[in-house]
């Protein structure tokens, strides 16, 4: 089985590497091709990676190349992590929005326009190069925005599937805060792609999140810089996204007072490839936790095994246990796919973050009891920015980037989204060939 990384040089690779080296059996790797432009971080992250196959005595070979052609020649499944860009990129998505009295937020607000139209061409162009050298590839999509790369992916017809972060890490930190096994934690986990909310918390087959909320709520908030009170009113668990919608104006005092995000990742990339230049070390470090992405590499995993090999392991997170219908069994995970009907209020083509059958088919929606009018209002109004988020990613100009922004509901006033228009294309030009 050959799996390829596109945006192997990240600082964030030796996770995934981690999560491959233990998890062995339920996705048996015999080749992974790192793949990336900055030869130098390249080799420093692969020969990392060697060193921790090595260390837990995993016969993959590991490669590392700046050439994608070949990177995935052959491939069976094809990751992406890419930042186009950079963190210097980030930076800017983080701090021009904010003269605007706007959020600002890689994936979220102008910020996350900005990203999307900078990432989902050069997205595209990787996906027609594996569709010509390994065209039974999976593409496995880490790459932010997910949920718009997402769709731009399955619309243009690629074996596609988009993954986060959010769910896994909910399930570990309610598995701990309920002193259970994760494989025992089911999420009710329902919206878009950094727009979603838990419902439920099964355990068992019974709903635990009053529970949760009532003798961890205080932590859960913590985590989520959210109000204990506003948990308690909702009854629900948003992610940590939400707070962007939720508490937008204190949020943009905040994030006026303070270094960007991408400010101090940059910092941290900074000391882990001097790590990564150790020859002795052979591990991910405990800095590496401090970038981000927990619990990624698990989810890749379990995922990419579901659509290679159509395992049926159980423990998937959002359901414990196979599932299927027809002649379609597989396991369930939560991923980012097309609604095709499972949230009846959007169009088919949406890409929505739901519990799904996952199998080498693809990944199918399950059923999903109707989403409350609070949230599906919410999930509406971001669904129709995606769709025209994407129009301008896909064909440029002025005026999409403007109704893109208008329409988007941390902004909807003309003349911001007339200010914010025109910083996001000062800001990218380099990147949109249109401008």
């Amino acid at each position: 089985m050959k799996l390829a990384v596109v945006g192997g040089g990240s600082t964030y690779t030796p996770e995934l590497i981690d999560g491959f080296a233990r998890l062995r059996d339920v996705l048996p790797v015999t080749e992974l091709v790192l793949i990336d432009p900055a030869a130098g971080r390249l080799e420093r992250v692969g020969g990392l990676a060697r060193r921790i196959f090595a260390r837990q005595g995993h016969p993959g070979r590991i490669t590392w190349t700046g050439d994608l052609d070949a990177g995935v020649d052959g491939a069976d499944a094809v990751l992406l992590q890419l930042r186009v860009g950079g963190q210097a990129a980030r930076n800017q998505d983080e701090t021009w929005p904010l003269e605007c009295g706007c959020v600002g937020q890689e994936t979220t607000g102008a910020g996350g326009l900005a990203k999307a139209l900078r990432t989902v061409p050069v997205v595209l162009d990787i996906a027609e190069r594996v569709r010509r050298r390994s065209p039974g590839a999976w593409i496995v999509d880490f790459t932010n925005p997910v949920g718009i790369v997402t769709r731009a992916l399955l619309t243009q017809g690629h074996k596609a599937v988009g993954l986060c972060n959010v769910a896994i890490g909910f399930q570990r930190k309610f598995a701990r805060l309920l002193g259970v096994a994760p494989d025992q934690v089911e999420l009710d986990h329902i919206g878009l792609n950094h727009l979603t909310w838990e419902r439920a918390v099964r355990v068992a087959g019974e709903d635990v999140l009053p529970r949760l909320l009532a003798e961890h709520g205080d932590a859960v908030a913590d985590d989520l810089r959210m109000p204990r009170s506003l948990l308690d009113r909702l009854g629900v668990i948003p992610s940590y996204y939400l707070r962007y919608f939720y508490r937008h104006d204190a949020v943009v005092r905040e994030l006026r007072g303070k270094p960007s995000r991408a400010a101090e990742v940059a910092a941290i990339e900074r000391q882990l490839l001097d790590m990564y230049a150790d020859p002795s070390l052979d591990e991910k470090p405990e800095l590496l936790s401090k970038r981000g992405g927990a619990y990624y590499s698990e989810a890749a995993v379990a995922l990419t095994s579901s659509l290679l090999r159509g395992t049926g392991t159980s423990g998937g997170v959002g359901g414990a246990g196979t599932s299927g219908g027809g002649n379609d069994p597989g396991d369930i995970r939560i991923v980012n796919t097309f609604n095709h009907g499972a949230l009846p209020f959007l169009p088919d083509d949406a890409v929505i973050e739901a519990p799904a059958v996952v199998s080498p088919a693809g990944a199918r929606v399950v059923p999903v009891r109707p989403l409350e009018p609070l949230h599906a209002g919410l999930t509406a109004h971001v669904t129709a920015y995606e769709h025209l988020a994407l129009e301008a990613a896909l064909k440029g100009g002025r005026d999409r980037v403007f109704t893109a922004l208008l329409a988007h509901p941390l902004i909807g006033q003309a003349d911001p989204a007339d200010r914010l228009t025109d910083a996001l294309i000062a800001h990218n030009r380099e990147h949109l060939t249109w401008a």
